[in-house]
Order: structure tokens, then C-alpha cells, then sequence
């Protein structure tokens, strides 16, 4: 930017974001809404399917629990890699949430067939389904198919945790933040997900650690999984579009004081 450029945005700075409206303050609550339910029932449905998880965990052996953050961390690289590309071609037929979930819900199946060694197989497979799951609904809040920098987005969606982890949700810093997409940084950002996402694959691999009876359970987990991740991905790319029109400060702010407050509508 030149001398002159640099005086006249000072002289004309650019127009502050209008306040929230009413119908801003209600799509927050609805949001917020969306994942204080999402955190809640999936838990239950985790429990239902693969019984109390902390007992589950005991049934994975030593090595398997102690591998999980690298195997994480090389399933996030895979789904980054190729999710995006999923949706060329015939891929485009397949874009609804609906259907994630059910593709998710069949891989589940395959991959507690054969018990632990199935269920390890097929957590690529069940990554990239979730992956691109989030993906899709990023491309429906206006978010550009094609760039990379959706993609780091989704990986941060990913930073959520999952039912059982402990964790609030949506981190609110990623919002508005302009997320490098250098391979180191995208790597970073890997990283520093990975060992949450980890926490949920240890969940999925624990009910699916039993051959036959391991399907079923499979099928139910990844179905919650998916569905955990499409609510989080709502949230957080919905979050992003209010503040591309308010400002980031003012929707977080809300956003977080509607937590808070438990003033949720019901849904």
C-alpha cells in the first residue's frame, strides 16, 4: 500500500459491521442451541451402543491406545488430501447430511466385522466420510468449495472434540480468524487437533473391538460421530457467516453469552 493509499483509508476507514439484528440474535441461539444438543444426546447414544466407553478403552491393547494421536493425525492428513476432490464427478450426486450419515453408518458395519483389525482399516474410510460431511456443509454457508482454506476450516471443526470428550464445542477463536494455509501450518493445525480427534477414535475402535457383535456397534457409532460432526460443522460455519456480516466480536460475544445464560431455544 503507498503513502497515499495508507491516508486515505485512515481519512475513510472501512464501515464498522451494523449491530446484530433480531433475526441475528436468533439464528446464535439456535446454534448454540445446536450444540449444547449435539454434546448431549450423542453421549447417549455412545453409551447405548458401545456400552460405558472407559471400559471400552481397557479392551484395545497397549499398543493400539498408545498409537492412536499418530493414527489420528495420519487419518486428518488423508481426509484433508482427498475430501474435496470426493465431490468431482459422480461425487456431486452425493451432498445431503442425510447421506453422509448413512455412508458413515455402512462403513461402521464393514469395519466391525472382523472386529479390532477391520475397525483399524477402516478408520481412513470413516475419517474422510466425516471429512467431507463437514466439507459439504461448509460449501452450503457460502464457503468456497475449491479453496484450501475451506479445507483448514474443516480440519478446525475437528478441534470439537467429539460426544464424551470433556469438551464445550466449537472453539470460537477459529471463527474469524485467517488461518495459514503454508503445509507447515496446515500441519500445525493437524497436530494440534489430532489428539482430540484421537480421544473419538479410541470411543469408535472400543465398540467395534468385537468381531461380528462389532458391526452393529460400528454401524451406531459412526452414525453419532457423523451426526456430531455435521452439528458442529453447522455451527461453526454458521457462526462464520454472521460474522462475515456483524463482525466477529459481536457474534462470538453473543454466542457465548447465550451459552452461558442456558437461554436456549427448544429444538
Amino acid at each position: 500500500m503507498d503513502d497515499k493509499s495508507a491516508v486515505m483509508k485512515e481519512i475513510n476507514p472501512p464501515n464498522p459491521p451494523p449491530p446484530l439484528s433480531d433475526a441475528a440474535k436468533a439464528e446464535i441461539a439456535a446454534l448454540a442451541a445446536r450444540q449444547r444438543k449435539a454434546n448431549g444426546m450423542l453421549m447417549t447414544a455412545i453409551n447405548y451402543v458401545g456400552g460405558q466407553v472407559e471400559d471400552g478403552l481397557k479392551m484395545l491393547p497397549a499398543g493400539v491406545r498408545g498409537q492412536m494421536d499418530d493414527l489420528a493425525r495420519t487419518a486428518l492428513r488423508h481426509s484433508f488430501d482427498i475430501a474435496s476432490q470426493s465431490r468431482k464427478g459422480r461425487g456431486q450426486t452425493i451432498g445431503s447430511d442425510r447421506i453422509h450419515k448413512i455412508l458413515g453408518t455402512i462403513s461402521g458395519a464393514f469395519g466391525g466385522v472382523g472386529g479390532l483389525p477391520t475397525a483399524l482399516a477402516e478408520l481412513p474410510v470413516a475419517t474422510t466420510v466425516i471429512f467431507r460431511a463437514v466439507h459439504h456443509v461448509a460449501v452450503t454457508y457460502g464457503e468456497d468449495p475449491d479453496a484450501e482454506e475451506t479445507k483448514v476450516e474443516c480440519l478446525a471443526v475437528f478441534g470439537a472434540g467429539g460426544p464424551g470428550s470433556g469438551d464445550d464445542g466449537i472453539d470460537t477463536a477459529f471463527i474469524g480468524a485467517r488461518l495459514s494455509i503454508s503445509g507447515a501450518a496446515v500441519n500445525g493445525l493437524i497436530s494440534k487437533v489430532a489428539p482430540k480427534f484421537a480421544t473419538v477414535l479410541s470411543q469408535k475402535l472400543a465398540t467395534q473391538a468385537v468381531p461380528i457383535l462389532g458391526a452393529a456397534a460400528g454401524a451406531g457409532t459412526n452414525y453419532a460421530f457423523v451426526d456430531y460432526y455435521v452439528s458442529m460443522a453447522h455451527v461453526h460455519f454458521g457462526l462464520r457467516r454472521l460474522a462475515r456480516i456483524y463482525g466477529e466480536q459481536a457474534v462470538t460475544d453473543h454466542f457465548h453469552a447465550v451459552l452461558a445464560a442456558g437461554k436456549l431455544p427448544q429444538t
